[in-house]
């Protein structure tokens, strides 16, 4: 009899705790609900939008699930193939490119060559190949590419900016701070920029800049720049006005800051000095048209 009862008693401490535990889990998950239905009411979606939402994550998890595991089992390829499949045909596939960041460049090029990979599953979608090909485009500075799932790809380009325009032989060509060729340009549309000239000068648009900095005042007379025998530059001003300027860039910087002093005391700039050659500053030779003719002249009438 004793040990009827103690048996009696376990199976009712037993029974308690199962109907405490239940108890428990009942007021977790009404607290739960509660919350979840709370978040969802402050949420401005719909029933079937969260619906969408659900089964999109659902879906996300499921295709992932099975990608972790059939890689884990050894069998990337068959895991990719497996993968991009279930995608494709739970809707997961390219039909939408969206390029954003363009305001010169023409954006077609980079459409066509994202909608090379249109209708593939976006698993397959190369983004890294994609973005290193619309670099290589001549106005594009830097791309960023990402996925919006379940369709859709963004790229954003940051685009090079004009600068100045680059003197061919044959044609002008619209240039970036660092010299990169952009597009072909009309001289009417070119007529109010800088423009640079001379064998390598596209490659000595950072020299060019250091000179503008450091002088400031004489940018804004520059019409035009040369790059002389791969050495130095010769600067043409809005008056049609030259200066030459020394080679190296600190005694080219020092012949300029001198310039600019003895423009600012003499008005050299719209004078009737047609060209300065400070090639042997601090030395400033000036030559005036027609200057060596009256000086003829007048040691005639003497």
């Amino acid at each position: 009899m004793a040990r009827l009862a103690r048996s009696q008693s376990k199976g009712v401490r037993r029974a308690a705790k199962s109907q405490a535990r239940a108890a428990g889990a009942r007021k977790a998950k009404a607290k739960t609900t509660g919350l979840l239905d709370r978040i969802m009411g402050a949420a401005p979606f719909t029933e079937e939008q969260w619906s969408r939402i659900f089964m999109a994550l659902i879906i996300a998890a499921a295709l992932l699930l099975v990608g972790t595991i059939a890689s884990l089992a050894g069998v990337p390829a068959i895991a990719r193939a497996e993968f991009a499949r279930l995608a494709d045909d739970a809707g997961y596939s390219l039909t939408t490119v969206r390029v954003t960041g363009t305001q010169r460049m023409d954006e077609a090029r980079v459409y066509a060559l994202a909608m090379a990979q249109k209708d593939r599953p976006m698993p397959q979608v190369d983004i890294t190949e994609l973005r290193e090909q619309v670099r290589e485009l001549e106005w594009v500075k830097d791309a960023r590419v990402s996925v919006e799932l379940p369709d859709t790809l963004v790229i954003d380009i940051v685009e090079r900016v004009p600068h100045a325009v680059l003197q061919k032989a044959d044609r002008l060509m619209l240039i970036d701070k660092t010299g990169e060729e952009l597009a072909v340009i009309s001289p009417e549309a070119a007529a109010d920029m800088l423009r640079v000239s001379g064998p390598g000068s596209s490659r000595r648009i950072g020299n060019l800049e250091a000179l503008f900095e450091a002088v400031p005042a004489i940018e804004a007379q520059v019409r035009s720049a040369e790059w002389v025998g791969n050495r130095r530059w010769d600067f043409i001003f809005a008056s049609g006005q030259t200066l030459m300027l020394p080679e190296g860039k600190l005694r080219a910087v020092k012949a300029l800051e001198d310039f600019a002093r003895l423009d600012g005391q003499h008005r050299l700039i719209g004078g009737k000095v047609s060209s300065f050659d400070m090639r042997n500053a601090p030395r400033i030779y000036m030559r005036e048209p027609g200057r060596a003719d009256r000086v003829e002249l007048a040691k005639g009438q003497m």
